[in-house]
């Protein structure tokens, strides 16, 4: 019915966060969320990174045909950026 959906102007079954499952953790007194971007038939890698009140939104130039690898892809990412910059992250 995703057709009916933009025939009616309803929001774009190709673009926009995807929701994936589990797809929250803590990492080093982090709170990483993965939100993968629905972009055509693909999922760039995205996440938000939490600590206390400051957030940081990750967006990456990779894509991958996978919501589940997506999301994997982009805990793993933010751990990555994590472990690289800590607090300087968010500064």
């Amino acid at each position: 019915m995703a057709w009916f959906s933009k025939l009616f102007g309803g929001k774009s079954a190709d673009a926009g966060e995807a929701a994936a499952p589990d797809s929250s953790e803590e990492y080093k007194g982090f709170r990483i969320t993965a939100k993968p971007i629905r972009e055509g038939g693909q999922y760039r890698v995205a996440a938000r990174i939490v600590k206390d009140d400051r957030v940081h939104e990750l967006v990456r130039a990779d894509t991958v045909s996978s919501l589940d690898d997506a999301t994997a892809i982009s805990l793993g990412k933010a751990r990555q950026v994590i472990d690289e910059q800590g607090e300087k992250l968010f500064g």
